[in-house]
């Protein structure tokens, strides 16, 4: 079945309801969304997608390109990347009154969701303002594939083995640390507590994680991904990544061990 055809199936009979769907639309690869985001996508009036810079296209909207339609109007919503907290919190404010407002107005509408919208999403920033200020609009959150289990499949499908979890393994999912002794003490009780790691936002940070893990010995068996489902996605161990700055949409996956009991 081609894209045409597939949007023909799942093209509602009738309009849907006015309502904001939150739509999570994974970490690049457009085959990647659920069948339920794709129905929302293709049902919505309204697209609406954060972008950093007003005259931007927005990394949620790039992905869920092939599946937007003619007939559906754009909604852009600035969400600046500043550090100061006042420009965000009334980005937030603004696009929740958006967004309210097109439902008010008896439209369906999606708000796409780079990875999965509930996860270190900067839709999930709207969906507060949303509930504080318009408590009565239908709200309904499609979660979406995120990076980090994206990763651990794409290394397994290229013949790096890679479960990020098993048997009674932990898995933590966190921002990368601020400094070396934040990260030495949080490898430390990874070692200690049977805890897979999944440190998101590396970027700049490199330049100093990767000397910390060549000490520790941990640099071959640690996964580095970059721009995980674009068509330069980089998956490799830890070790052939050399120390330098790397793009913010970097992670690392870090396993100090294997449970006892394995084929």
């Amino acid at each position: 079945m081609n894209t045409a055809d597939l949007l023909r199936v799942l093209a509602p009979e009738a309009p849907p309801p006015p309502a904001l769907t939150l739509v999570g639309v994974g970490p690049g690869d457009p085959e990647l969304l659920t069948l339920a985001a794709l129905r929302a996508i293709v049902g919505a009036a309204v697209v609406a997608y954060p972008v950093a810079r007003r005259e931007g296209r927005g990394m949620a909207a790039t992905i869920a390109a092939p599946w937007l339609q003619p007939h559906q109007r754009h909604l852009p919503l600035l969400f600046p990347m500043v550090v100061e907290a006042t420009p965000r919190q009334q980005a937030w404010r603004e696009a929740a009154d958006a967004l309210a407002a097109e439902v008010a107005a008896g439209l369906s509408v999606v708000l796409l969701c780079e990875g999965d919208a509930s996860l270190y999403a900067s839709c999930s920033y709207a969906l507060l303002a949303l509930a504080d200020r318009h408590p009565h609009c239908p709200v309904r959150v499609l979660p979406g594939i995120t990076a980090v289990a994206a990763a651990a499949a794409a290394a397994s499908g290229a013949g790096q083995a890679w479960p990020l979890a098993l048997q009674q393994e932990a898995l933590l999912i966190r921002p990368t640390p601020e400094s070396a002794a934040e990260l030495e003490a949080l490898l430390d009780q990874a070692a200690s507590e049977d805890l897979v790691l999944a440190l998101l936002k590396l970027g700049h940070r490199w330049a100093w994680v990767r000397p910390l893990l060549e000490r520790r010995g941990l640099l071959e068996a640690s996964l580095f991904a970059q721009r995980v489902g674009w068509p330069d996605q980089l998956l490799a161990p830890a070790s052939q990544v050399p120390t330098a700055e790397q793009p913010y949409f970097s992670l690392l996956l870090i396993r100090q061990g294997w449970p006892a009991v394995l084929p």
